[in-house]
């Protein structure tokens, strides 16, 4: 055995323990797998550092800009909330829809770019149906890998097989000869998840099931509720020309208006000089108790299409917070009415608490301390205004993005362009890249956003892991495992032939490039099926796709993107991959057996 492909081996031997001991960050690991190339001699510096300017890398960096790009229009927010209304709240109705989603989208663009496309849904349908992201994430990312075999150009390998094929004196492939199999292949794995998935899922270990969000931390704290009473203004009513404080909404009824309709638009927290008028429908927040007594005195009658409320009641629009009066504030000394706080930003103050006591009733003309607290609540854009303010310091973290829904056309529209140049013939990396650019150009996001939207672990994971794909190419390593075990199996009955084709394409899928696996791996399989007896042209087409068999490592680009958002272990993915890889395996050898030979 020549000494590079003994050094080789050893190093894929280590990098493999170390990704699944986790004894050093994957990233990590990742680095010294690249500098361990460079140091034993297999490969030069360049080739070392070619992950750096690899195609994967680059697409993997601008599919992430993307990402954030089209999360933070609130694009895929919307869909969420179209899915959630249509098949409901049930994560196996949720998980369902999904896989099947992202799947056939996944069957005519990239993996990576169908991923990074649902994944902002996908995390906003977990806080949306209280359920842990990483319930919902892997199947997802698994089920865009998948959908990559739905169709000839749904990933590079199976692209680069008809190539192979003709360089083999062999007939190319049409568009769907794969749908079959990749349609077994998705239904079998979405039908895994929804009876499996409880238990080789990641599950919350939280006594909720989630961890608190810090809006909800602040509810808890301070006994608040989400719930919002709508109510229109009949013509009849005697609340016709009077004003908010007039009302007595306040003092009589110890209730809040946090938004009054207009004809085009929404006024959030009413100036208390804000007359009221007949046709008028207002967003109300306090007891049941006292809201009905508001509105059976006013005659007011209950109004259901609350669509024009929608920012108010989305928590990633709208919530509540906690603010304190710091010393040296102009606050100190006055009155919310002489600091006119909702004209002055448009939210509502709905509790005042001073030196440790609630201040009880309408505190409009309570003098302010330093240290007085209030609770408020508005659209997190007018919090954000009343935080970069000095009369006020914030006391709870917001963590919602402000979203820019006008913009929602542009990203979506630069996403559309990297799609159709992917599809046109460019390649991924510039495609996407293009797209990403033309979002920051388009102000869907600035530069700086585009820069800290990269996940920089992901990043180095794949730069440091891509060498050793190429190492095994150029060393003959991988040749070498091949040729072996193909030796082995000769002769053999057809089915060991078939699973030995799909464990070397699996095998090879984890430690190097799908495209380099079907690259080392056609060539052997012809011969051998030649040498057999054998349609050689099924036997490549089922390497290729299993070369997309890529579950039990984070080393797939989709699993790499996935793992930070889903908070995973590499030992998830050695969990619940392993069951996925053998699945694959197995329907895949089957379909092929009975279908194609």
């Amino acid at each position: 055995m020549d000494t590079q492909i003994i050094i080789v081996l050893s190093i894929m031997a280590f990098t493999i323990y170390m990704l699944v001991s986790e004894k050093l960050r994957i990233d990590v690991t990742a680095i010294i797998t690249m500098l361990l190339l460079a140091w034993s001699g297999v490969l030069t510096s360049a080739e070392a550092l070619s992950g750096f300017s690899s195609n994967a890398v680059i697409a993997m960096i601008a599919v992430m800009i993307l990402g954030e790009g089209i999360s933070k229009t609130g694009m895929m927010a919307k869909f969420s909330k179209w899915l959630i209304a249509k098949v409901g709240t049930k994560k196996n109705n949720i998980l369902g829809s999904l896989s099947l989603s992202v799947g056939t989208l996944s069957a005519f663009m990239s993996n990576i770019g169908a991923a990074a496309m649902f994944l902002p849904s996908v995390l906003d349908i977990s806080r949306r149906i209280k359920i842990s992201a990483s319930e919902l994430i892997m199947p997802i990312g698994f089920m865009a890998i998948i959908g990559g075999t739905l169709t000839m150009v749904g990933s590079g390998h199976l692209i680069l097989t008809n190539d192979l094929l003709e360089a083999a004196d062999l007939d190319p492939y049409g568009l769907f000869a794969v749908t079959p199999v990749g349609l077994a292949l998705l239904f079998v794995a979405i039908i895994f998840f929804l009876i499996f998935g409880k238990y080789i899922l990641p599950q919350s270990t939280s006594g909720g099931g989630l961890e608190l969000t810090e809006q909800e931390k602040v509810m808890d704290a301070f006994n608040l509720n989400s719930k919002i009473h709508y109510y229109r203004i009949p013509e009849s009513s005697k609340l016709t020309s009077k004003t908010v404080e007039s009302s007595g909404l306040w003092s009589d009824f110890d209730i809040h208006i946090l938004a009054l309709s207009h004809d085009k638009h929404i006024d959030y927290a009413p100036w208390r000089e804000t007359p009221f008028d007949d046709g008028q429908v207002m967003a109300l927040y306090g007891t049941e108790k006292n809201v009905s007594r508001f509105a059976e005195e006013y005659q007011l009658t209950e109004e259901k299409n609350t669509v024009q409320f929608e920012k108010l009641s989305d928590p990633d629009e709208s919530g509540f917070v906690e603010v304190i009066v710091p010393p040296r504030s102009e606050l100190v000394g006055k009155t919310l009415r002489q600091f006119a706080m909702r004209k002055r930003y448009a939210v509502e103050p709905i509790m005042l608490f001073s030196r440790g006591e609630r201040v009880e009733g309408d505190f409009s003309d309570y003098e302010l301390k330093a240290g007085d607290t209030f609770v408020i609540y508005g659209p997190w854009k007018h919090i954000k205004d009343l935080d970069s303010s000095d009369p006020f310091v914030l006391a709870t973290p917001v963590t919602a993005e402000i979203r820019k829904p006008k913009k929602m056309l542009h990203a979506a529209g630069s996403f559309a362009l990297a799609i159709a140049l992917a599809l046109s013939g460019f390649s991924i990396s510039i495609s996407f890249l293009t797209g990403a650019i033309v979002m920051v150009l388009s102000n869907v996001m600035t530069i700086q956003e585009a820069y800290k939207a990269i996940e920089w672990k992901v990043v180095f994971l794949l730069v440091g892991l891509i060498p050793l794909g190429i190492a095994m190419q150029n060393s003959g390593t991988a040749e070498f495992l091949a040729s072996g075990v193909m030796q082995i199996i000769e002769g053999s009955h057809l089915i060991v032939l078939l699973f030995a084709v799909a464990l070397l394409a699996t095998g090879f899928s984890l430690v190097m490039s799908n495209v380099g696996a079907v690259v080392v791996l056609a060539p052997l399989i012809v011969s051998i099926g030649m040498m057999a007896g054998v349609d050689p042209r099924p036997l490549v087409l089922l390497a290729a796709v299993n070369a997309g068999n890529s579950f039990i490592l984070p080393t797939h680009q989709v699993n790499a993107l996935m793992m930070t958002a889903g908070g995973y272990k590499t030992s998830d993915y050695f969990k619940a991959g392993g069951g996925m890889t053998l699945v694959f395996l197995i329907v895949s050898v089957f379909f092929f057996y009975f279908t194609l030979f």
